[in-house]
């Protein structure tokens, strides 16, 4: 059987590098003996998150443009140049039998080269609305997978598998492991959870509120779960003094704080949005404004609309907030519905669809 080689290029976000790991992990499980090489942002945190799931990893010098004229930006046509001649070495002595793009900036040169060397790629579109570089990339793309419905606005049509976003394997069967979720994490078993994911790297507005609110929702004999990002830690972790808080950076097992959580306030990244449906749990999305497109809101949006979700902007948060989670906590009809309504979105299967596409690209 042949030795096939893949890389996967995304990084930046957890939201772009979860998905390309869990699609390596699945190449691997269908050819074991497979070369897989990541390529990656070199100052991102895919740098250190890709070893870590025991993948080789090369980094680009790369950044995205800003939306104001700074240093960065006038570095940014040498970073492109320096990126795509690496691009190139790389693949010309890899010489990988596909390449896939999960999003972020140094996905951009990669493929750009790949296809330039008539190597077949596959997109990963995550959000329901692609940034800049998936459009440019799609014209010569070859297969394109998404997870939102009209995404033939901004893709040519015969090129868009609908499977998805690819989630952690270990999230498919959270239901049976909150016994063990609530001893991992040192929970109060009698009290309900509230999870707060600000992201990998934290939302401030996100912070700013459970700062806020928190002595509100701890009377409503509720815990805290609080994931602040590594960014804001040192600013928010005096909370754990509290009782039933803690504060933490990052989470090493989701599949865990999901099966031990009975409520979610989180972000709308596209990874963020897929897990939450496949988990299941009543969430309110408070969508970040400042991202590209706005595209977190369409995120939310395209569960909200279907009552899988609630939604809260973040210009309202102030006079919204406590209405919004009374009316959830106090409710089991709609805990119920929001639960049900949004794990019919889910789709479980995606990282495999990815993959079969992907199988198909290099048979023939």
């Amino acid at each position: 059987m042949k030795n096939y080689k893949f890389i996967l290029s995304g990084g930046g976000t957890g939201g772009h590098i979860y998905p390309a790991i869990a699609i390596a992990n699945e190449l691997k499980f269908h050819f074991p003996d497979a070369e897989i090489l990541f390529v990656g942002a070199q100052d991102k945190m895919e740098m250190q998150k890709v070893p870590q799931a025991g993948y080789k990893i090369e980094g680009l010098w790369i950044a995205g443009l800003q939306r104001k004229l700074t240093f960065q930006n006038l570095m940014f046509p040498f970073k492109l140049l320096s990126s795509l001649w690496k691009s190139r070495k790389i693949i010309k002595s890899f010489k990988p039998d596909a390449v896939i793009g999960t999003g972020g900036f140094a996905s951009g040169p990669l493929l750009q080269m790949a296809n330039s060397f008539n190597i077949p790629t596959v997109i990963q579109e995550q959000n329901s609305y692609p940034g800049i570089t998936n459009k440019l990339l799609s014209k010569k793309a070859n297969s394109i997978c998404v997870a939102y419905d009209s995404l033939d606005r901004f893709f040519p049509k015969d090129k868009i598998v609908f499977t998805g976003n690819p989630v952690r394997q270990d999230l498919l069967d959270v239901d049976s492991k909150r016994a063990e979720g609530v001893a991992y994490f040192n929970l109060d078993a009698s009290k309900k959870t509230l999870l707060v994911l600000g992201g990998s790297l934290g939302a401030r507005r996100l912070n700013q509120l459970i700062e806020k609110e928190l002595d509100f929702i701890l009377a409503n004999d509720i815990q805290v779960f609080w994931q602040c990002g590594k960014l804001y830690l040192d600013e928010y972790e005096i909370y754990n003094k509290r009782i039933n808080v803690q504060v933490v950076a990052f989470i090493d097992r989701m599949d865990l704080i999901y099966a031990a959580s009975d409520f979610v306030i989180s972000r709308a990244g596209a990874s963020s949005v897929s897990e939450l449906c496949l988990v299941g749990k009543p969430t309110i999305f408070i969508p970040s404004p400042n991202v590209a497109e706005d595209h977190q809101t369409k995120n939310a949006n395209a569960i909200v609309n279907k009552k899988g979700a609630m939604l809260i902007k973040e210009s309202e948060l102030d006079e919204k907030f406590e209405t919004t989670f009374s009316e959830l906590i106090s409710n089991e009809n709609l805990q119920k519905e929001l639960s049900q309504n949004s794990k019919l979105l889910a789709k479980p299967n995606a990282t495999k669809d990815i993959v079969t596409e992907i199988i198909k690209l290099i048979k023939s």
